[in-house]
């Protein structure tokens, strides 16, 4: 059974290498791509994932935001805030929000 993931970052080269980061594992599959927050509600809409990697800092709406939302419209799907903000209270406000992690991008 493969793990099916969203990556929501608004850089192509995050989300260039996130994918060919999680799909070497073998048993995750990127499913879908989003380039804002918008975008991350909707594809997730449509896609389902098991998993949402999520970005805070995207124009438009935001990656705390987006979280809330899918975490309301999806419960079973856990979104894991991957960051360059290691303040304590960006990592408050994506727990509250909903996100299931939080990890920084130098991780």
């Amino acid at each position: 059974m493969s793990i099916n993931v969203l990556i929501a970052d608004d850089h192509r080269v995050v989300r260039n290498g996130l994918r060919l980061l999680l799909e070497e594992q073998g048993d995750i599959k990127v499913v879908g791509e989003a380039v804002n927050g918008r975008d991350a509600i909707q594809k997730a809409r449509e896609l389902e994932p098991d998993i949402v990697i999520m970005d805070i800092s995207m124009k438009g709406l935001n990656g705390i935001e987006a979280t809330r939302q899918i975490c309301k419209i999806l419960p079973k799907t856990r979104v894991i805030i991957l960051s360059m903000y290691s303040a304590s209270e960006h990592v408050a406000r994506a727990v509250k929000a909903g996100a299931y992690s939080y990890l920084l991008k130098e991780s």
